[in-house]
């Protein structure tokens, strides 16, 4: 990788079921036995959901007003960002958050679930439904929840709360949008398009909506919570969890100008999509693998696949990641949703996060998988591949490398 507008991640914030901060999912997955925090398998039966850990919101959130106004995603994502410019050094540095532009993943917002309800259980008796839901619409829905609804509302919160107040760019789409929040944030420090990006997303996983929404599409798995290989291979399915994650990525020669060291370096960060049938997402990933290998070392990169657990798309990338092993390009394994679950938007920055944590620390994560793909670390990688299949038809990499 040239040294030439060099991206450095500088800053993490990140918060899980597995705890708040760095240390704590260090901890979890890498010193302890890693497996799952404690799963909500009563509220969201019979589908498991891994909630967040409980939070002192006003540590990140100092006014209550600003608390009240926010749905919980967005409390969790305006907190992950405090942890994220503080972890940075940038906190309360109102010259440089001025100037830093930001780049949110986000989902569509959420709903009064109790509105909702009262309107469907009004339609069946209503004489004129069209003149009931209209009606219902007009007077229930109050402008101030409306405007809570849209996505780019956490970038306006973390801009009102942490004063970033740079340009800010709000992507919807899934997976998808996390990859491209990371994706155009890098490329643009290294065309010279700026020195400093807060990038992220956050998901709240306790939503009957988005719960009912993933059921619909026949994406969710029952049952313990257990490795997304050992769902592929028993009808396949994910597991939702709650997280906050945003990242502070720098240029190398800003980060060292203000005297900060980086976590690692963030390589090229590559998307692709595909309609998902067979072979497809295969052949789009081998396409961005092999856009990597100028980039890769003489020594097998160490793998954080985000594997969801759905049998079809799960599968294909095991199968990719084994013959990678039997080339010698790809060393240990490691599926990141076998821990903290699936986080739609902010799953990609959560493996950005947790790749860069690990080159850091100069360790990997423990394995947690009995069919046999994630084997123990001989060699602690230097260079980490990050993935990201997701639930719908995305697929990116980024390439991360420690820091000399």
């Amino acid at each position: 990788m040239s040294d030439a507008r060099d991206v450095w991640i500088t800053g993490i914030g990140l918060i899980s079921s597995l705890g708040e901060g760095l240390d704590a999912h260090w901890q979890a997955l890498a010193v302890d036995e890693p497996r799952p925090a404690a799963a909500d398998t009563e509220h969201f039966a019979p589908f498991p959901v891994l909630p967040m850990v409980p939070l002192e919101l006003d540590k990140q959130i100092p006014r209550k007003a600003d608390i009240r106004q926010m749905e919980p995603w967005q409390r969790l994502g305006t907190y992950a960002a405090g942890l994220a410019l503080a972890d940075a050094g940038l906190a309360g540095d109102l010259d440089r958050l001025a100037h830093m532009d930001m780049i949110v993943a986000a989902g569509g917002g959420e709903r009064d679930l109790v509105v909702d309800g009262q309107i469907l259980a009004g339609l069946g008796a209503a004489a004129d439904t069209e003149a009931f839901l209209n009606e219902r619409l007009a007077n229930d829905l109050r402008p101030t929840l409306f405007l809570a609804q849209l996505s780019n509302l956490l970038a306006g919160n973390v801009s009102i709360v942490h004063k970033v107040t740079g340009s800010s760019r709000t992507f919807m789409g899934e997976e998808i949008a996390g990859i491209s929040a990371v994706e155009i944030a890098a490329r643009r420090i290294r065309a010279g398009q700026g020195d400093q990006f807060l990038v992220g997303a956050a998901y709240n996983a306790e939503r009957k909506d988005m719960l009912l929404s993933l059921a619909l599409g026949n994406t969710l798995w029952k049952g313990a919570v257990n490795s997304v290989w050992e769902r592929a291979e028993a009808g396949g399915g994910m597991v939702t969890g709650s997280l906050g994650v945003f990242l502070v990525l720098e240029s190398r020669e800003h980060a060292e100008a203000r005297g900060k060291a980086g976590y690692a370096r963030l390589g090229p960060v590559l998307s692709g999509r595909s309609r998902r049938e067979p072979g497809q997402a295969t052949a789009v990933a081998k396409s961005q693998v092999d856009a990597l290998r100028p980039s890769l070392g003489d020594k097998p990169v160490g793998v954080l696949s985000g594997a969801t657990g759905i049998a079809s798309p799960t599968r294909e990338e095991r199968a990719l990641l084994e013959s990678l092993v039997a080339e010698g390009l790809v060393g240990p394994i490691r599926a990141t949703q076998s821990w903290i679950g699936n986080s739609l938007e902010a799953a990609f920055p959560a493996q950005i996060a947790l790749a860069a944590l690990a080159l850091s620390r100069k360790g990997f994560y423990r394995p947690s998988d009995p069919t046999g793909l994630e084997l123990e670390a001989t060699d602690v990688p230097t260079q980490i591949l990050a993935t990201s299949w997701g639930f719908w038809r995305g697929e990116g990499m980024a390439l991360l490398e420690a820091i000399d």
